[in-house]
């Protein structure tokens, strides 16, 4: 299983993983590659929302790119564990 880390902080997790993010994150795991298109018709939104929403999960790591533009998510599941700490 790949593991890894493109949040440094809390904040960042938080402002990236929007709910329509999340969405897009949700519909990935076991789907194979899919084009913007497909993602859109998949979440019934707009293709151009999706566009700005893919990118930002490319930006940060989350979703990779394929040579034929397509978009997947690299990994089988998703883990997030948080640690809060006293400051």
């Amino acid at each position: 299983m790949q593991h890894f880390t493109p949040f440094g902080s809390p904040d960042l997790l938080l402002q990236v993983l929007t709910q329509s993010r999340w969405n897009i994150i949700r519909i990935m795991p076991g789907n194979g590659p899919l084009s913007l298109h497909e993602i859109a018709q998949r979440l019934d939104r707009d293709p151009a929302s999706v566009q700005l929403d893919v990118h930002a999960l490319l930006d940060v790591g989350v979703l990779d790119r394929n040579a034929d533009g397509t978009i997947e998510f690299p990994c089988d599941a998703v883990h997030v564990d948080f640690m809060l700490v006293a400051t």
